[in-house]
């Protein structure tokens, strides 16, 4: 190994909402309790990430944020220069952290070669030292028409062969495959490894506190966009349900998100004070206490939130979206067939007597855990037992060099 303690570098290129941080996030928590000398650090774009906690020997290098916008064009977040100069202070932050850092494995999520290829001179430079080279996938992608016109166009698929030693998807085989539909060769298709959905659990500081009770005592739905960018629509669905009062529902309480549009979320505040059964909250970066408190969960559809939903167990509802991807969509469509969870096609918005009904039948949905689905949530232990697995070898190559020095 490169130095007498093991280090992980992460990268996360976080252009837009939640998912990406905060699966690079549980990751990094799990490995460090898992191994007490190991320090990981966190290459990320997200402007929020100081708001997380993160577990002793666990650290993050912010560098600068940019977002996409409707056309596909990326823009710099806040600086006032163009894409080109923050593509290339990003690239130079990411590169110098390496270097310096030294890492024993360089963990990449999701974007093979980075944002418009700001990771491809790291892995190049690192394929040349001992540093093992590892792409993380979330169990979905999209559609394989789409996936493969975006590799096409960027070009991954050499990374794929000659730059990566291994591919983890986060997820069980055989519900989920990211690369179903796509030609690619046998060496990459070789290098997968499946690890399970990564398992969520209450965070130390949550452990002792009492429980978040918006309803006092009564039980509530959770309704949660993520980072809610995308998530106007599904929440405006849920609210007229609240609006219309055809029936009876449970209370709800929904999180709108970091990122959901500042009028979209004054619209929702002002209406939910005219609800005595709706509590809105702007954002927590501790949400999971929320979701092990609730009675059901309504959600889009998202990596991370489907890992929630089946960790905390509880009747859902799922409202995926479809643009820009239809990565939720196809995730949701899977987890109904395995009869995790009920879907409710956003296209039916804004049909208020649908969402009623979805919403009145929830809480006495069966909960994930009675679908019967083996293996679901060993995501974290099998990447610790991987982990493990590279360090011992490492320490193997290791020795006889030791010894003859």
């Amino acid at each position: 190994m490169s130095s007498t303690t093991p280090k992980i570098l992460i990268y996360s290129h976080d252009s837009f909402g939640l998912g990406h941080l905060r699966r690079c996030r549980a990751i990094a928590q799990s490995l460090v309790g898992d191994f007490s000398t190991l320090s990981v650090l966190i290459l990320s774009g997200s402007p929020i990430i100081g708001s997380f906690e993160f577990r002793s020997r666990v650290d993050f290098v912010r560098i600068p944020g940019v977002i996409k916008l409707r056309n596909g064009e990326y823009t710099p977040l806040s600086l006032h220069i163009n894409i080109d100069q923050t593509l290339a202070i990003r690239s130079s932050i990411i590169e110098h952290t390496a270097e310096v850092f030294d890492p024993d494995i360089f963990i990449v999520d999701k974007e093979p070669t980075g944002l418009r290829g700001e990771v491809l001179g790291t892995l190049e430079a690192l394929k040349k030292t001992d540093t093992l080279l590892v792409l993380g996938l979330r169990d979905v992608m999209d559609d394989a028409e789409t996936l493969t016109e975006e590799w096409d166009r960027k070009n991954v698929y050499p990374a794929l062969e000659n730059l990566y030693d291994e591919i983890w998807v986060y997820g069980p085989e055989g519900i989920c495959n990211p690369l179903d539909g796509m030609e690619v060769s046998p060496t990459i298709t070789n290098k997968l490894r499946y690890t399970g959905y990564l398992r969520r659990s209450l965070p130390k500081s949550a452990e002792d506190q009492p429980a978040p009770a918006p309803f006092e005592e009564e039980p509530y739905i959770l309704v949660t966009p993520g980072g809610g960018g995308d998530g106007v629509e599904m929440v405006d669905w849920v609210m007229r349900a609240y609006e219309a009062r055809q029936r009876p529902l449970f209370p709800a309480l929904i999180v709108l998100g970091p990122f959901m549009p500042a009028a979209a979320a004054a619209d929702f505040t002002e209406r939910a004070e005219h609800l005595r059964d709706v509590e809105v909250l702007r954002f927590t970066p501790q949400i999971e206490p929320y979701l092990a408190n609730a009675t059901a969960i309504v959600g889009m559809g998202g990596y991370n939130t489907f890992c929630e939903i089946l960790s905390f167990d509880k009747p859902t509802l799922m409202v995926p979206r479809v643009v820009p991807r239809r990565e939720q969509a196809i995730r949701a469509e899977r987890a109904e067939q395995s009869k995790l969870l009920k879907v409710l096609p956003i296209e039916r918005y804004p049909d208020v007597d649908l969402m009623a009904e979805a919403l009145s039948e929830l809480p006495q949905m069966a909960p994930p855990s009675t679908a019967g689905v083996d293996n679901l949530l060993g995501g974290l232990d099998a990447i610790g037992q991987r982990v493990g697995d590279i360090f011992a070898e490492r320490q193997e190559t290791l020795a006889p060099k030791l010894v003859n020095f």
